[in-house]
């Protein structure tokens, strides 16, 4: 049964760090890029950070460039997102996806993760 059990949101403080985790299994997770989206209450589900299936390659969105990074390791079929000097702004639900395409929309991924909620306020 594939999924994607993404993990490590919580409340930090503006300016705090988290790092998110993207679990995989059921599927062959190494063939596959993984992107990282969020999705704000009223708000369309956007983008953050994408990687490819080596994880040589790797494209952010404006907001997430030089505090985000984004990483996977295959062989333990997770993805992970690196979060830095998190905002306000920042606060969402998370999501992780696989898809066989290095882009930053939704309709480049297949698979979804079930979310993991962000919370940056002081």
């Amino acid at each position: 049964q594939l999924q994607l059990v993404g993990s490590g949101g919580g409340l930090v403080q503006p300016g705090g760090s988290l790092r998110l985790s993207c679990e995989a299994s059921g599927f062959d997770f190494e063939n596959y890029a993984v992107g990282w989206f969020r999705q704000a209450p009223g708000k369309e589900r956007e983008g953050i950070a994408c990687t490819s299936v080596t994880g040589l390659t790797t494209d952010y969105a404006d907001s997430a460039k030089g505090r985000f990074t984004i990483s996977r390791d295959n062989a333990k079929n997770t993805a992970y997102l690196q979060m830095n000097s998190l905002r306000p702004e920042d606060t969402a639900v998370y999501y992780c996806a696989v898809g066989r395409e290095l882009v930053l929309s939704v309709e480049g991924y297949d698979y979804w993760g079930q979310g993991t909620q962000v919370t940056v306020s002081s």
